[in-house]
């Protein structure tokens, strides 16, 4: 099999982990590129990287993948040297500033590491290679195995899969819990000492600088969005996690234990639970605040900050003049960023609609949860009229998926037309009656 098809099968096969940013992308002049992905470096860069796996091989048959055991499909390998001179043809091309390494589990978790080691070793002290790397750590190999690659990566990922153990045993029978949260642990702790050795010696050895990372599939298992956002904010708090990857199931291989071949992937849940994680890694939002025991799931026609304000009508209005930073956080229309300069603008005067319009809110949501210097609302506004106003018109238009070199780029989506629109018009329409009720 030659470099070509080996590409092609691999990075295909590398399209379902979600543990970047972006999942394609296609520049104008230059090929799309296949399995390209964006993430972000340590220093906040918006970088693009070659996506793909060291092999599609795999011991484990976990249910879910499709490049389990059992499923059959064309398999292929590529050795380090191949896979480090690929990278560094992309990189010399600038279609690409960094890798995304992953891999099937090859003769042992142990093995496949250190073929995965290899490959980076080449690229950094054979070719000298200082672009981006993100590594997939395979859950099971050994400790030294993680460090010597946290010390040649820069971002590592160990991830989770599924939501709750019942589920991992379940659906990936040969992975178990202590296995992915052990080198979990062991990230984090070895990137506190490497922050301490760093400040003795600016020239030490660096581990992991962009951090690490988890990823979470959805939709294959019967977890609610509660217990996927409660699992989260765990992570975050107990391994200072940099992200946590939410990935729509999608149905790749049949079994009685996943939804039908047929189903839609869940994307507006994907959607939803990145919401979620924006309220709670910058707007200082706890998982009990957005969702609970008794509501379980997120509402889908209202983002979960429009969800919270309106279940939460007592905290409103809020006088922008007055009111701290982290109130102003809870305001839907206000982001973190409008919210200092909020902060930082009234020191000079009062502020009005205008003047919040010109800071960057977005007044189209904000304008039924405050107060300004020329806005004094008499009562507390119309549930039902609000809810009207809060509908996310974009319910109806998820459907990405990844790029790949081997394809044409695809068309621009069609307009919708006047019968489209009615449609959705009346939807939303029945919908608002009904929301407003529940509320």
């Amino acid at each position: 099999m030659d470099l070509m098809e080996k590409l092609t099968i691999l990075t295909n096969s590398a399209k379902y982990d979600a543990s970047c940013t972006s999942s394609g992308v296609n520049r104008p002049g230059k090929t799309v590129a296949a399995g390209c992905c964006h993430s972000f470096s340590a220093d906040g860069r918006c970088i693009s990287l070659l996506k793909v796996l060291m092999t599609n091989y795999c011991i484990y048959d976990c249910k879910y993948c499709v490049n389990r055991s059992s499923n059959e499909c064309r398999r292929t390998a590529f050795t380090p040297e191949e896979l480090a001179e690929l990278t560094m043809e992309f990189y010399r091309r600038n279609y690409i500033e960094g890798l995304f390494l992953s891999s099937g589990v090859i003769r042992s978790p142990d093995y496949t590491m250190e073929q995965m080691i290899q490959v980076l070793h080449l690229l950094r002290h054979r070719h000298d290679f200082r672009g981006y790397i993100h590594a997939k750590t395979i859950p099971g190999s050994s400790p030294e195995l993680v460090r010597r690659l946290g010390l040649l990566a820069d971002r590592i990922s160990v991830n989770v899969e599924l939501p709750s153990e019942q589920s991992l045993n379940r659906l990936a029978p040969n992975k178990k819990r202590e296995a992915i949260f052990s080198p979990m642990k062991q990230i984090c702790a070895e990137t506190e000492q490497n922050r301490q050795e760093l400040v003795i010696y600016k020239k030490a050895p660096r581990f992991a600088p962009a951090g690490q990372s988890t990823q979470m599939i959805i939709g294959a298992s019967p977890e609610t969005d509660y217990q996927i956002i409660t699992l989260a904010e765990a992570m975050y708090g107990k391994y200072a996690l940099k992200r946590v990857f939410y990935s729509a199931y999608i149905p790749a291989v049949e079994d009685s234990l996943l939804p039908a071949l047929d189903a839609k992937p869940p994307l507006l849940r994907e959607h939803r639970l990145y919401q979620a994680d924006w309220l709670m890694r910058q707007y200082g939002f706890k998982s009990e605040e957005i969702l609970s025991h008794d509501t379980p799931n997120f509402n889908p026609y209202l983002d979960p900050k429009c969800n919270w304000a309106i279940n939460n009508m007592q905290e409103f209005p809020v006088d922008v003049n007055t009111a701290e930073l982290e109130t102003l956080l809870r305001v839907p229309g206000i982001g973190p960023t409008s919210a200092r300069r909020i902060v930082i603008a009234r020191r000079n005067g009062r502020l009005g609609l205008a003047e919040l319009k010109r800071i960057g809110v977005v007044l189209k949501r904000a304008q039924y949860f405050i107060q300004t210097s020329d806005r004094t609302p008499s009562a507390r506004p119309d549930k039902e009229m609000t809810v009207r106003a809060l509908i996310d018109q974009n319910v109806y238009s998820f459907g990405m998926e990844q790029l790949s070199l081997f394809q044409d780029a695809p068309g621009p989506m069609p307009l919708p037309t006047s019968r489209d629109v009615k449609s959705i018009t009346e939807a939303v329409e029945e919908t608002v009656l009904c929301l407003a009720s529940s509320l």
